[in-house]
Parts: structure tokens; sequence; C-alpha cells
């Protein structure tokens, strides 16, 4: 029974916990510890007065930390994470000729022309036209051709630090992927642990746009495929396996960009009279073959350029498998709850050779037609 009313009356206590109706700093709360074990959900502290002293500095705290967050100085609980659906909407609706990369003077004034330079289709001419004409896959219905522009000149749109909207979706990508309740800054060293090459997100955009987070945002959002999602991230985090997440994300998009480009995708969209579903599962359905190859294959950050060109490769010539596979992975089937080991890959293929220099080439790099081989930006 030592540890009743007489323990207050030590010095020390007294120095943790000020009298009831004095303000309890934040940077007090960070020194013993007690704001993490709030957030934690640690052991409550003994007393009423203790308890609304602690509530008031970690509303403070979060107050603080999303006036850094770049969502205006709106509280965590006021601005939920935005849905595919809403966010969807926003685009649907803004005018993206308005739209400016907001890195570098070439990008700069490849925004000014943004719709202009969104080219539907990968043209082509002489014989190549006249074999795409006799044994290509069909043209996009004309009803559908409105939603493909919408989902290429998303592509062209860069993350706008001034557009709301664009800080949700930011903002929700990463209490997604992270399991948190707050939010964090919109730059900061965070951002590389979630697969970005530096503190900005932004600069890994260029060559897929808002489209580039969209997917990610739908991959994290839906019920169905955020499991995925987050296991594909644990991966990413693996000690001799790791990947950077959002930089390979960024790679799939531009994957089924181009597909979508070259008419790959017609087929599929027809049939189901959607285009930007059709590109959000392909996304993910390339997301899950790569997940699937990369963990039983037991591959590296070495193999990245080799898979994702392989990745490409089946993205274009075999959509409608791959979109098979991830529907078996959402409803459960058997083969998708073992997460069978892939076949390995074509001996015409040959993997990255051991002390093989890999090149990388930046996302300030990318041509903006998108065209070439897969590499991991």
């Amino acid at each position: 029974m030592s540890g009743g009313a007489g323990a207050s009356d030590r010095p020390e206590e007294r120095q943790r916990f000020p009298p009831p109706g004095k303000s309890l700093p934040i940077s007090a709360l960070r020194q013993n510890g007690l704001l993490q074990a709030l957030v934690r959900g640690a052991g409550q502290p003994a007393g009423a007065e203790i308890s609304k002293e602690l509530r008031r500095a970690q509303e403070e705290w979060e107050a603080v930390e999303e006036i850094q967050s770049g969502l205006g100085g709106t509280s965590a609980s006021a601005a939920p994470p935005i849905s595919f659906n809403e966010a969807l909407q926003y685009f649907q609706t803004a005018d993206l000729s308005e739209c400016r990369v907001r890195a570098g003077p070439r990008a700069l004034a490849l925004s000014r022309v943004v719709l202009k330079k969104v080219r539907v289709t990968a043209r082509r001419q002489g014989l190549a036209a006249l074999v795409r004409f006799l044994f290509g896959p069909p043209w996009l219905h004309p009803q559908l051709q409105g939603e493909r522009e919408l989902a290429l000149a998303m592509a062209q749109c860069g993350l706008d630090d001034n557009e709301r909207v664009h800080m949700r979706i930011l903002q929700t990508i990463y209490k997604k992927l992270t399991c948190s309740r707050l939010g964090c800054p919109r730059y900061g060293a965070h951002w590389e642990e979630l697969g970005f090459q530096g503190a900005d997100p932004g600069t890994d955009l260029r060559g897929t746009g808002m489209l580039g987070l969209m997917q990610m945002l739908y991959f994290v959002m839906d019920s169905q495929t955020l499991p995925l999602a987050q296991e594909i991230f644990k991966l990413s985090q693996h000690e001799t396996q790791n990947f950077p997440f959002c930089i390979m994300s960024v790679n799939i998009t531009r994957i089924v960009i181009q597909a979508l480009r070259e008419e790959r995708l017609s087929r599929e969209c027809n049939r189901r009279q959607q285009v930007i579903a059709v590109l959000n599962d392909l996304y993910a359905a390339a997301f899950l073959q790569l997940y699937r190859v990369w963990k039983w294959q037991h591959k590296t950050i070495v193999d990245s350029g080799f898979l994702l060109k392989e990745l490409e490769l089946s993205t274009k010539k075999k959509p409608k498998q791959l979109l098979k596979s991830l529907e078996a992975y959402v409803n459960r089937s058997p083969a998708a709850d073992r997460l069978q080991q892939p076949s390995s890959p074509s001996a015409s293929g040959g993997g990255s050779q051991p002390g093989e220099e890999i090149h990388f080439t930046g996302v300030c790099d990318l041509q903006v037609e998108l065209e070439g081989e897969a590499r991991l930006i």
C-alpha cells in the first residue's frame, strides 16, 4: 500500500506532473516518454487531472504534426483519407490544362502544353499500320475515348502543393502504407522510407504524373487490394530483398500507360466499358506478378531492370492472363492463397549476371512519350 497518496508527494513526481490547471509542455512530454506512450496506447496515467493534461498535450502535438503535413493546419480528424472515387471526381471536373509540374524548367515548359502533348495512340505507318489493321487489337470504342484522354491527361499533371486534393492523396498513401493515424510533413526523409528517391515525392512522378499517385491510392484504398499492397510494402522493407516500393509502383504505372497508348487494352476496356478501372486492375495485377516473382525467386534490387522488362512484355502481350491472376487472388482461390511460385524466367531472358552494372534512369530523364525499355526509375 506504499504506492498510494504518498507517492505523489515525492519531488520527482512533482517535476513530472505539474499541478492541475497548468499546461504540460510538449517538450516535457517527449523527454519523459509520456507522449510516446499515448501514441502507442500504452498504460494510462493514474489520476483524472493527469489524463486531462495528457489529452490536451496530445491534441497540441497532433495539431503541430498536421500543420507540418501540408494540410493547411487542418487536424487529422477533420481531414479524413480521401477515397479513390472522390479523387477521380476532382480530376473529372478539374481544368487539367492548368496542371503544373513543379520541378525544373524543362518540366515547366512541358506543363504549359499538358493536354496538347497527350498522344492518345502510338502512331503506326506503312506496313506496320497494315499489320495493325489486319491482326492487331480492336480500336477503343468512341464513347471510351474521353476516359482514356482523362487518364493520359492525369499522367501529364504534376503534383501541386496548392491543390488540397493532391495533398490529401499523398497523405492518404502515407497513412495507409505506414498504418499511421497522423499525417507527415510534405517534405522529408520519411518519403524515402516509402520508396521515393528523395524528400520530395513530386520529383519522382514526371512520366506518370498524378496518375502514378492515383494508382497507389487505388491500391491502398480498395479493400480487396489493400492486403496485397501491405504485403508488397512489407517485402520492400526486407533485409536483403528490399526495393523502393513507390519507385517500383511508378514504373508499373508507366508500363500500364504505354500498354494503353499502344491499344493493348482496348479489347478489355471495350468488354467492360471502362478504361480507368481496367488500368487500375492491370496495375494491381502487374504488381502482384512482380511480388510473386520477387518473393519466391529471392530477387534483389540488382534484378529489377530485367524483371521490369519481363513485366512489360507480360502486360502488353498477356493482360487478360494477368487480370485473371488478380481475380483469383482477390477471390482467395487456393492457388492465390498459396501464392504459388511462378515459373523460372526463360533461358533467353537471362537475369542480371553477378558483377554486371545496372544503369538506373532518373525520372527527370524520362521522355514524355514514355517509350523504350522498362527501367527502374
